[in-house]
């Protein structure tokens, strides 16, 4: 561990990416709006299950996810040549003191990064897909059920073909990929925000006593038995899928290495990615309840999980508008979708990226393009998103996904700790206040608990222990990989990680 007197400048050594700096903080922003986009996929699962208890279930998890963004924007800001995102932080904090464990938590932290982030991307497909074949009326009963999923042929078609479309901007680099993005993002934010507020241009459409007192869609209170179980066993449980959406605007961090004013860049954009987040996660499951009514949230052939966002646009527009509100809604949806699908192609290929720079992955991962992008990491997102989509559902890839996902940043928010306790004279061109370090060991805590105990609850009550442990043995599809990079650096006669 080093030590450092009072006022002397301090130094943090680390293995720096060389990927171009071509963006500022609203391309970190913009295409950071991918992990807000994916309320998408969990407002309808989650609000069909806990009805208005879920407001303020989803307000509070939220809320750290802001505390994440804060944190990780000290943590980009002064450690700019990291690229990768939020496990891309946690080696430097451990080094020090523990040198041999630090690179296997580098190392690992990376790979559970990349195994929660590479399958949005065919989740935001597959999402995609419901809104296309209901828009186009086309044959959704004709498909295949690989596991214990039904998936329709035209989900896996639009999927396949939508990923390798994308694979187009994610291949020509940040400043094409920023560009596309900016457009999507723009079209993305139109639905999410009207959806949050559309309350407000329908006035007589929304009855507020739903939500007095946030009950169960039966009506019971907010402490009482959901579907049998007790109501604390529910949020503990459905805490762990509901962390996988609502602290996903941390993806921001990932741009924060290529951007041109890091120290800058990373405050303003995680501030503001944290701060959309919020209102668009707390007030459209408010905007959801107050209009659409536990009674019909709860009934299958009032409203469609799949097609949810539609619905409630209708309602709010109802009669030949409601028609020309329903076209529009849905192909903003697609949008926001399809650029959530490209920051996951994009983002998580940077994680395999630094994992091999710092020498716990196959050399070959860090080979850039001429564009300065990951180009073998990023075919083995399209190969493996391709394999995610005939998982099916979004619950399903949620229990998958998220043991790798949440688990990740345990490592992370300790090595925050570490950091501000080892290395206070670290030039911090973002720095939160002293105390952020024990809300850091807290939140590592909170996500430890949800990610073990949530997690291993949740796989069992929701009937997903199969993606569950599919999820486990893929965190540790890892090792070999790790054995494999060893055998590599013997071969060549050093340990060192090359910078090719």
């Amino acid at each position: 561990m080093s030590e450092h007197k009072e006022g002397e400048i301090d130094v943090l050594e680390y293995e720096h990416g060389n990927l171009q700096s071509g963006t500022n903080w609203w391309g970190a922003f913009v295409i950071g709006l991918a992990g807000t986009i994916l309320v998408t996929g969990a407002a309808p699962a989650f609000l069909t299950v806990f009805g208005a208890s879920y407001i303020p279930f989803i307000t509070f998890f939220t809320l750290t996810g802001v505390v994440l963004c804060l944190l990780l924007a000290e943590l980009s800001a002064m450690m700019p040549g990291r690229t990768g995102g939020s496990p891309s932080y946690a080696y430097p904090a451990y080094k020090d003191r523990w040198p041999r464990l630090a690179e296997h938590i580098n190392g690992m932290t990376a790979w559970m990064y990349w195994v929660g982030w590479m399958p949005v991307a065919p989740l935001n497909m597959i999402l995609a897909s419901f809104y296309i074949t209901h828009l186009f009326g086309l044959d959704a009963t004709s498909g295949i059920t690989p596991i214990n999923t039904f998936i329709p042929y035209w989900t896996l078609a639009i999927t396949a073909v939508g990923l390798l479309l994308l694979s187009i901007p994610a291949y020509m680099g940040i400043r094409f990929g920023t560009s596309m993005a900016t457009i999507l993002a723009v079209l993305s934010m139109i639905p999410l925000t009207f959806l949050s507020i559309g309350f407000v241009f329908n006035p007589d459409a929304a009855n507020w006593n739903e939500i007095a007192g946030f009950p169960h869609l039966d009506g019971s209170s907010f402490w009482s038995d959901i579907n049998g179980y007790p109501a604390w066993v529910m949020y503990v449980a459905y805490a762990f899928p509901l962390l996988w959406t609502v602290i996903a605007y941390e993806a921001a961090a990932c741009y924060i290495g290529e951007c041109h004013n890091p120290g800058r860049d990373a405050k303003i954009a995680m501030t503001l990615e944290g701060g959309y987040g919020v209102f668009v996660y707390t007030m459209l499951p408010i905007s959801f309840v107050v209009v659409l009514g536990g009674a019909a949230l709860s009934d299958p052939s009032l409203v469609d999980p799949k097609t949810m966002f539609v619905t409630f646009a209708s309602n709010i527009f109802p009669g030949v508008a409601g028609v020309v509100m329903e076209w529009t809604m849905a192909i903003m949806l697609i949008i926001a979708l399809v650029l959530s699908a490209l920051n996951s192609l994009m983002g998580c290929s940077r994680s395999l990226y630094q994992m091999s720079l710092d020498g716990q992955f196959p050399r070959i991962y860090q080979h850039l393009n001429k564009h300065y992008v990951p180009d073998f990491a990023m075919l083995t997102n399209i190969v493996a998103s391709l394999a995610i989509a005939f998982m099916g559902g979004a619950i399903e890839i949620y229990s998958f996904s998220n043991v790798g996902y949440l688990g990740s940043f345990v490592p992370v928010l300790i090595g925050y700790y570490l950091l501000r306790n080892d290395r206070p004279n670290v030039k911090r061109p973002f720095k939160l206040p002293e105390y952020f370090k024990y809300i850091s060991l807290a939140l590592a805590a909170l996500y430890f608990f949800v990610w073990l105990v949530g997690g291993i609850i949740y796989s069992y009550i929701g009937g997903q222990a199969i993606y569950y442990f599919l999820g486990v043995i893929a965190v540790f599809a890892y090792l070999p990989l790790y054995r494999y990079r060893q055998r590599e650096d013997r071969r060549l006669g050093t340990a060192v990680p090359s910078k090719a």
